[in-house]
This record gives structure tokens, C-alpha cells and sequence, in this order.
């Protein structure tokens, strides 16, 4: 197998992943669109959000363009390998550079309107909390969905302990906290025992140090795809050329 041979396996092996993973991402899209109980309907049930948040509501649309998009572009690039297809690789480049563009305007766009995106986090928050208060306890699938983020990342409330005041839940349990408030225990609790629990942290507070101390892997992953895009393109290129000059 030469040179060429071998581009235009790899070509086709890679880009049958990316098609796979497109389906796999659309198939998401559509659950999130048609589950009524997954976290859009709890945002979009939360009183007083900030209206930036509507366009959360709509990240079903969301995975749904971004696996149609990825479908596309595995279906051009496994096609336009083995049919030896010109048409195929140039819109293969194409959509990769636009792509490609779009990744970094995107990161001018963060790292410029970071503190934006500080204040509507605030703003978020501050639903959030008003949320706990008026529903954590009364509402079963706000309830429900708080204890299940909770148990997962092993957190309370979106700040602290103190969201829990004043709560459905916090009157009705004579002013103590949820389970997951408290260590060692599958009852509620009072303020002692969550004093005493040091490891358990708000959940914002939780995910934000899970970011932190996972930036470099982010960086990495970010930086890496975007070699893989660059490669992408670059053998899209080289099989073009070859493919023109073998037809002249």
C-alpha cells in the first residue's frame, strides 16, 4: 500500500468515527428535545431567570445541528476517500475550515465577554437558589432533580447549605437540611451536623473547582482538536491534488 492508499484508509477510518459520533450526538439531541423531565424543563420552570437563560432551553437544537452537522462531515470525508470523489473533499475542506474559524472566534469571543459571562452565572444563581426556596420539598420533579445532582457530585444547595432556608422542604423537616447536607447519614439534619460536614460544598462551587482543576486537560483536548482538524484538512488537500492530477 503506497502513500496514497494509505491517506485514503485513514481518511475513511477516521471520518467513519466522526460520523458515528455524529449520530450518536443527534441521537441525543432528539431525547433532550422530546424529555419533558430532563434539566431544559427544570430551567425553564425556574421564577425570575435571567432572560439569557431562554437560549439554554434550546440546546437540544443545539446537539441536533451539531450531529446533522458531524454526520456530514464523516458521510463527505468516508465518501470522497474511497470514491476518490474532488466535489466530496472540497466541501470536506470547506466545512472543516468554517469550523475551524468559528472555534476561534468563539475563544476571542470568551476570553473578551468573560466577565458577561460572570454576571449571568450571578444572575443565574440567584434563580437558582430563589428555585430551592420555593419548591425544593413541594415540587417532585424540582425536588427530585436537586437530589439527583447532589448525589452525584456529592454537593448541597447551588452555594451552600443555607439555600435550603426558609424551603418547603426545611419547614416541613422542623428547619433541617436534606440528606445530602450531611455526612454519615440518610436522615435530615440539623445545622450542627452540616457545620461539622467540611467536605460537603455548594454544587456551583463544586463544578467550578471541577473545572479548575481540570483547565489543562480542557486546553489539551481543545488544542487537540483543533490538530486533528488541521490534519484533516491537510489531507483532504493532498488526496484533492492527487486525485486532480491523476484525472489530467
Amino acid at each position: 500500500m503506497g502513500c496514497f492508499g494509505f491517506l485514503k484508509v485513514m481518511m475513511f477510518v477516521f471520518n467513519g468515527i466522526i460520523f458515528l459520533a455524529g449520530a450518536a450526538i443527534l441521537g441525543v439531541g432528539i431525547w433532550v428535545k422530546v424529555d419533558s423531565s430532563s434539566i431544559l424543563s427544570f430551567i425553564g420552570k425556574i421564577e425570575n431567570a435571567p432572560p439569557e437563560l431562554s437560549q439554554v432551553l434550546n440546546v437540544g437544537y443545539l446537539l441536533i445541528a451539531i450531529g446533522a452537522l458531524l454526520l456530514i462531515i464523516g458521510f463527505l470525508g468516508c465518501c470522497g476517500a474511497i470514491k476518490e470523489s474532488t466535489c466530496m473533499l472540497l466541501l470536506f475542506f470547506i466545512i472543516i475550515l468554517v469550523v475551524f474559524i468559528a472555534e476561534v472566534a468563539g475563544a476571542v469571543v470568551i476570553l473578551v465577554f468573560r466577565p458577561l459571562a460572570d454576571e449571568l452565572i450571578t444572575k443565574f444563581g440567584t434563580a437558582a437558589v430563589q428555585n430551592i426556596r420555593k419548591d425544593y420539598g413541594k415540587n417532585p420533579d424540582i425536588t427530585g432533580l436537586w437530589n439527583t445532582t447532589m448525589s452525584t457530585l456529592k454537593c448541597c444547595g447551588f452555594y451552600n447549605s443555607s439555600d435550603f432556608v426558609n424551603s418547603p422542604y426545611y419547614l416541613e423537616h422542623s428547619q433541617k437540611y436534606p440528606p445530602q447536607c450531611c455526612l454519615g447519614t440518610d436522615d435530615p439534619c440539623n445545622q450542627t451536623v452540616v457545620e461539622s460536614a467540611t467536605t460537603i460544598t455548594g454544587c456551583f462551587p463544586k463544578i467550578k473547582q471541577l473545572i479548575d482543576s481540570n483547565t489543562v486537560g480542557i486546553v489539551a483536548v481543545a488544542l487537540g482538536i483543533a490538530v486533528l482538524e488541521i490534519c484533516a484538512m491537510v489531507v483532504s488537500m493532498i488526496l484533492y491534488c492527487r486525485i486532480r492530477s491523476k484525472r489530467d
